[in-house]
């Protein structure tokens, strides 16, 4: 279930709400005059959300390119150039 709190609550409990965002890793919802007003999570949530929505992103984009074509790659036509790429900075370590 969602933390919903009002805003004045920065006030008088900011370390609790920082404590919740932390420690739960989900956002704190909140209120003013009884309507949403923000929202409060950890840099962790944060990034970890946008690190999702990038991969949804990619996902979209491939799915896209996938139905304007029907050229296919193989498994060693995808990751054999990374692989490749990889084995050359190792080299060069």
């Amino acid at each position: 279930m969602p933390a919903i709190r009002p805003v004045a609550d920065l006030e008088t409990s900011l370390r609790e709400i920082t404590r919740t965002v932390h420690e739960t890793a989900e956002p704190v919802f909140l209120t003013e005059n009884g309507c949403g007003s923000m929202v409060l999570m950890s840099m962790d949530a944060w990034e970890e959300m946008n690190f999702e929505g990038e991969i949804y992103q990619k996902l979209m984009e491939a799915q896209a390119e996938a139905r304007s074509t029907t050229r296919r790659l193989t498994h060693d036509e995808v990751f054999g150039p990374l692989r490749a790429k990889i084995a050359a900075r190792r080299a060069d370590v």
